[in-house]
């Protein structure tokens, strides 16, 4: 046999930001394939509407309400779980602003959130899954193609999903000798909530789409079905890069 099967059986996925948006379509893929899912928010009535939609399919979840950004909080709450194979490194977001008026508040908060709690959570995260020798792992962490290119008004989140590129490769060459791979996915801009506001801007929408060469958004579903090719054994030799799901956008 060739073709190897995206199979998460006995698996167990945690996922940041997992109540909304990609971290939620990410939840459910993994548990669509088999994965006990750990989704992580800090928002209980999000997950409570998760775990409803994990439910239905008969997928298994543990909630764990908590900010990625309170580091003592999110390190005795993960410490608290015995085994993670899988890290869907997820929570972020994004404040677009011209460079010459992005605020001080903006750059400490997007840089807080999408790089430094990321780090930290990586790290807790391998420091378990190092404890678990026996146990292929992989770490998933969410980037954009905006940490590949450049985008007028959104310099700071550049300068973080370039952090995220680098953090990847970084760890990935150290951990693949220890049974760990770290990828990123870096889509363009998808269908969710965050993307849909910004989308009210009809000229934005235009100048995105313009430069998609498919000419449409990607969807929860491709961004989703990537982690879960990437959570896999049947990405086994895949580590330290990006899988860019851009429509073409960064090949230009």
């Amino acid at each position: 046999m060739y073709l190897q099967k995206i199979d998460l059986k006995k698996k167990y996925a945690l996922v940041t930001g997992a109540g909304k948006g990609l971290g939620r379509a990410c939840s459910i893929a993994l548990a669509e394939a088999g994965a006990n899912v750990i989704a992580l928010s800090r928002t209980q009535s999000d997950l409570n509407k998760l775990e409803k939609d994990i439910k239905k399919i008969r997928g298994k979840i543990i909630k764990i309400e908590c900010d990625v950004m309170n580091y003592q909080d999110l390190k005795e709450k993960l410490n608290k779980i015995k085994i993670i194979d899988i890290l869907v490194n997820n929570a972020g977001t994004n404040i677009p602003e011209p460079f010459e008026n992005i605020k001080q508040s903006s750059m400490n908060y997007l840089v807080d959130l999408n790089l430094k709690a990321a780090f930290n959570v990586a790290q807790i995260v391998v420091k378990k899954m190092l404890k678990n020798k026996k146990r292929a792992c992989s770490i998933i962490n969410m980037s954009s193609q905006l940490g590949h290119v450049g985008m007028a008004g959104r310099n700071i989140y550049n300068m973080t999903k370039f952090g995220i590129e680098g953090l990847t490769k970084g760890m990935g060459v150290e951990l693949a000798k220890k049974g760990i791979r770290v990828n990123s996915v870096a889509p363009t801009f998808v269908e969710t909530p965050m993307v849909k506001k910004f989308f009210k801007n009809k000229a934005f929408k235009n100048l995105a789409l313009r430069n998609i060469p498919m000419g449409k958004a990607a969807s929860e579903s491709d961004v989703a079905t990537t982690v879960c090719f990437l959570a896999s054994s049947a990405s086994s030799m895949i580590t330290g890069t990006s899988i860019i799901i851009d429509g073409g956008w960064t090949a230009q």
